[in-house]
């Protein structure tokens, strides 16, 4: 039995966001309240499988390595890995069960071409064989493999493509709503979500459906759970500027004090555990967390401008005193 088996139903995850759900903010995710499961940032398995025998770096040293760092308080964790090498993939997944990962999910609908260049992300649906291989070789650490995609390559491919995945029999199974050529640009379609809750109820029983797409908070997910029958919902673009998405909070009940002492933390974090990253990474958070006060838009041109770490917490601590004592 594996932790997909404990979950409560419905569930809530945390989505995989390169350079967004890094160990740094996942940690600060987690202190306020863990989602039911985490992913991490998806991770190329050949990277960490070629930087493998490189005896000039540790674990620590090795960035793709650090990537897989999380915190204690994040269990159940999932380690996200793209690869279309099943050598590889079997590498990276001992890897991630050395490292105590509860989990792996293999990252079949990323639709970056650098990725698909290499015959991963979105580009597994247009190779299904390979794809089972790549699960197959994943399978070899002992860890349940789940898989991450979407409904299709060009069009949706629920009959062909999704119950290819579901005649592997994963634990779980995550679907954006979207098509691979759809990208973000159209609404997740989720009345497409019961289809594919009945063909697992047909060809994979025991399944967990988790359904991803333009989920704004959880009383949205509960109310996308109870609308279209999945087991669980995974949140992605929600967690931009709210570490509390978990506990429940909503927007309007999180203060500017909080907000810069959440972002502040987040820098801390992001220089302690990952001092090779560039802080231009940390902008990418800006804009959600320092917003809907007056001074708002000054303090983010600032903050946007900054060019080092140093810079970016000098004017996090030069702004504090304008919003209040609690920070």
């Amino acid at each position: 039995m594996s932790f997909w088996n404990t979950l409560p139903k419905p569930f809530f995850a945390l989505a995989p966001m390169a350079d967004v759900t890094d160990p740094a903010y996942r940690k600060i995710i987690a202190e306020y309240k863990a989602p039911d499961v985490t992913w991490t940032e998806f991770v190329s398995a050949d990277g960490l499988y070629h930087t493998r025998e490189k005896g000039v770096m540790t674990d620590e040293e090795n960035p793709l390595v650090r990537d897989l760092g999380f915190s204690e308080g994040e269990h159940p964790i999932v380690a996200q890995l793209f690869s279309s090498k099943p050598e590889m993939m079997a590498y990276a997944s001992n890897l991630a069960k050395e490292r105590g990962f509860d989990g792996v999910d293999i990252n079949m609908g990323c639709p970056d071409r650098s990725i698909e260049k290499q015959g991963s992300g979105a580009a597994m649906m247009k190779d299904p064989e390979t794809a089972r291989a790549v699960i197959q070789a994943a399978r070899t650490s002992g860890l349940p493999v789940s898989v991450k995609t979407r409904l299709g390559y060009n069009a949706e491919d629920i009959d062909g493509w999704i119950a290819t995945l579901l005649t592997e029999r994963l634990p779980a199974l995550t679907v954006h709503m979207r098509t691979r050529k759809e990208m973000s640009k159209v609404e997740a379609h989720w009345d497409l979500m019961p289809r594919i809750v009945a063909l697992r109820d047909e060809l994979s029983p025991e399944t967990l459906i988790i359904g991803n797409g333009d989920v704004k908070d959880l009383d949205d997910a509960r109310a996308k759970v109870a609308a279209y029958g999945c087991d669980g919902i995974m949140l992605g673009r929600a967690i931009f500027g709210a570490p509390w998405l978990f506990t429940g909070r909503k927007p309007e009940e999180v203060g500017p004090s909080e907000r810069l002492t959440a972002l502040r933390k987040l820098a801390e974090e992001f220089g302690e555990l990952r001092p090779a990253k560039s802080v231009h990474i940390l902008k990418k958070h800006v804009k959600a967390f320092i917003t809907g006060w007056d001074g708002a838009t000054e303090f983010r041109s600032e903050l946007m401008n900054a060019m080092t770490l140093p810079d970016f917490l000098a004017v996090i601590e030069q702004y504090a005193g304008a919003v209040g004592s609690a920070v």
